[in-house]
């Protein structure tokens, strides 16, 4: 307007202050919200999962974990997390940003999370900001919806660009994090190499969905309703894609050789609601667990029995005992009970009496804990696991096909929530996010890149989606107002908006009701 300053000469302009989120999406600010769907939690390493752990040891039950953790664990995982979300936050919105720049569009403020910052800095005439709320981000820019802007600042206003503009500045943030993606992967499988799981089954664990329909130890999984896999994700992903939606059919090479096939027919069923609240745990592992322990906790059962770490069990009360699971149900099923326990120490036998502690788990039914743990075969590893080290333009290709398949798994996710076909078990949150956080970063840095990617990947996806408040909602009336040659009215955004920040709302609720079900078991 006539006689108004250019930004950067004015003290606090309240047309410029910090927007509310519904200002935010309904002006040229790129607000990008930070819920990942973390469906199958892809096979970074291979992990026991922690809710099949504590029956079995009595160690990894997440609550007893956060009960006992210590500061510096929680800090690790935290601060890991919030690394996480810098990088990918910030990478996001700076997508936004250089475009935008890059368009001829003027940028007032670049924001980490929401809130009420907590650090500020002027730079390049941008506000940047880190704000308290890790749930994602957004870049202000110049926007005449948002109140008079000063005259000299008009061509440059967000609003005032033609919609294809405004459209690259929109998508630039969620290709980022996909492009981000394949430079990861990229980068773990071209330094550090690749390691592949065969779909081999090490373990099933008893009273599982899996061993109710016959799987083995030994299996070896080649298709899932007539697709070939070739991995154990890739086994993994299929089955659990699959298993609301109808029979799914496993086809196996049993460890004799023969060829037979593993029906599931688990839709519509509690078990099926189950494995998508265990994140994708159905009852198979590619690890193979053997009865030498690994560790004993200290003050348990185990140890006041006089067992040590190296000690090999091979009976209980006169029963032999084959695999973990054979020893571990047997643990389970005599809480308080006195057993006998044969074992072999330096290869000479011994025999020690243990009385497990009894607990009880969620439902109220008692169970019997001993308190050790098992090693990993490594021989069945060995067999199960292989290596190998890609060229630099393999390994860029193999990154983009990696995230071309998440993209496309991801996609049917979502299409089949929507359809009532999936359930919405599987939308995880920031919760979950700090939790594989955590562990990949334990677990190495290789295993940390891969979980960036994922969490990029459903960041990017996430983002895409055709909801107002989003990226995508933004895309869909951009293009709307292209091909109409004129804006969406103000009164369809503002019911869309409405509407899109209802369902954001309660998809962020659902994502931490999901994530605290599945820290308290």
């Amino acid at each position: 307007m006539p006689g108004s300053k250019p930004y950067e000469q004015c003290g606090k302009p309240s047309q410029y202050d910090r927007p509310s989120l519904l200002a935010q999406a309904l002006s040229g600010t790129s607000v990008s919200i930070t819920i990942t769907f973390f469906f199958l939690q892809p096979n970074w390493r291979l992990r026991l999962p922690e809710n099949t752990a504590s029956p079995f040891s009595g160690s990894l039950h997440p609550i007893r974990l956060l009960q006992g953790a210590s500061c510096l664990f929680l800090l690790h995982t935290l601060g890991a997390f919030i690394v996480a979300i810098l990088i990918l936050v910030s990478l996001h919105e700076l997508g936004h940003l250089l475009v935008a720049r890059w368009c001829g569009i003027k940028v007032l403020r670049f924001s980490v999370g929401f809130g009420k910052p907590f650090f500020n800095k002027r730079w390049r005439n941008i506000e940047w900001c880190l704000a308290p709320i890790p749930l994602g981000g957004y870049v202000k820019m110049v926007d005449t919806r948002e109140g008079d802007v000063a005259e000299a600042d008009l061509p440059y206003a967000f609003d005032k660009q033609h919609p294809f503009k405004r459209m690259l500045v929109v998508a630039a943030g969620p290709l980022t994090n996909l492009a981000l993606a394949v430079l990861l992967y990229t980068f773990s499988f071209g330094y550090f190499g690749v390691q592949e799981v065969r779909p081999m089954v090490g373990m099933v664990m008893p009273d599982t969905l899996a061993a109710k329909v016959g799987f083995q130890p030994g299996d070896t999984i080649t298709a899932v309703n007539g697709k070939q896999v070739l991995t154990w994700g890739d086994a993994q992903s299929e089955i659990i894609l699959n298993l609301e939606t109808g029979k799914v059919q496993v086809a196996v090479r049993e460890a004799n050789g023969s060829q037979t096939t593993r029906t599931i027919d688990a839709a519509g069923t509690p078990e099926a609601e189950a494995v998508a609240k265990r994140g994708g745990w159905f009852g198979i592992t590619a690890l193979r667990l053997n009865t030498t322990l690994a560790s004993i906790q200290p003050g348990s059962p185990a140890e006041r029995a006089g067992l040590r770490k190296g000690d090999r069990v091979v009976a209980v009360n006169g029963q032999i005992v084959h695999t973990w699971p054979d020893l571990t149900t047997t643990i389970r099923q005599h809480p308080q009970d006195k057993l006998t326990i044969d074992i072999l120490r330096g290869g000479k036998p011994l025999q020690v009496a243990l009385r497990p502690d009894s607990r009880e788990d969620r439902n109220g039914e008692r169970y019997g804990y001993a308190g050790f743990e098992a090693e990993v075969d490594q021989q069945w590893m060995a067999r199960a696991t292989y290596r190998y080290q890609p060229t630099w333009l393999g390994a860029a290709e193999m990154g983009m096909k990696r995230v071309s398949s998440y993209t496309a798994l991801t996609g049917r996710l979502f299409a089949r929530l929507l359809t009532g076909q999936a359930s919405v078990r599987h939308i995880s949150g920031p919760l979950t996010i700090a939790s594989y956080a955590g562990k990949t970063a334990s677990a190495g840095i290789q295993d940390y890149l891969e979980f960036l990617a994922v969490v990029s990947i459903s960041l990017g996806i996430l983002n895409l989606l055709p909801i107002p408040v989003l990226d995508g909602g933004h895309l869909m009336y951009y293009a709307a107002e292209w091909i109409r040659g004129k804006p969406v009215s103000t009164n369809v955004q503002m019911w869309g908006l409405r509407l899109g920040l209802s369902l954001m709302l309660m998809l962020m609720l659902l994502a931490f009701f999901n994530d605290i079900t599945r820290l308290l078991g």
